[in-house]
């Protein structure tokens, strides 16, 4: 009888947590960037470092559009997001559900911009838009959740 070599699984094990959540200003949840690998498809071969970076990116964008509402919010009396009033899903509060995807949703858009070629298989080059959300796509899902946590419409309508 023969050995036959066999060839490593080219199917990547599961990823354990590998990093801390990043911290927060106290009024926001902190935000672990192993749940947002996770719950926007994020591949790993995308360095840890990135991610995270990318979510922190996501979380200083978001920090000037908030601003007046948590100071409002704050003045009422609530020390944090999870404790201002709204439904709940899946036990979490729905205003840090929504600030959580909009988090992931801009960190995802970064990561995609970032790293384009990640997405071009050898021979089929295939076009990252037809293969996943874009980075447009992403923003807009970010810019709804935004929205719904300012009690505002999705969209904003000026007259000239």
């Amino acid at each position: 009888m023969s050995l036959v070599p066999c060839t490593p699984s080219i199917v990547p094990g599961a990823r354990a947590n590998t990093q801390e959540p990043i911290a927060n200003d106290g009024f926001l949840p902190a935000i672990d960037p192993d749940d947002v690998r996770a719950s926007m498809r994020v591949p790993d071969s995308f360095d840890p470092r990135r991610v995270r970076a990318s979510c922190i990116g996501a979380m200083l964008r978001l920090a000037p559009d908030l601003e007046a509402w948590i100071a409002e919010k704050k003045a009422a009396g609530y020390a944090t997001l999870e404790a201002v009033p709204a439904s709940r899903l899946d036990g979490k509060s729905r205003l840090v559900l929504l600030y959580e995807r909009a988090v992931a949703c801009h960190a995802k858009a970064e990561l995609i911009e970032r790293h384009r070629d990640v997405d071009q298989a050898g021979g089929g080059q295939r076009d990252a838009a037809a293969v996943d959300q874009t980075p447009g796509e992403l923003r807009r899902d970010a810019h709804h959740a935004l929205r719904q946590i300012l009690e505002r419409t999705p969209t904003t309508v000026e007259l000239i």
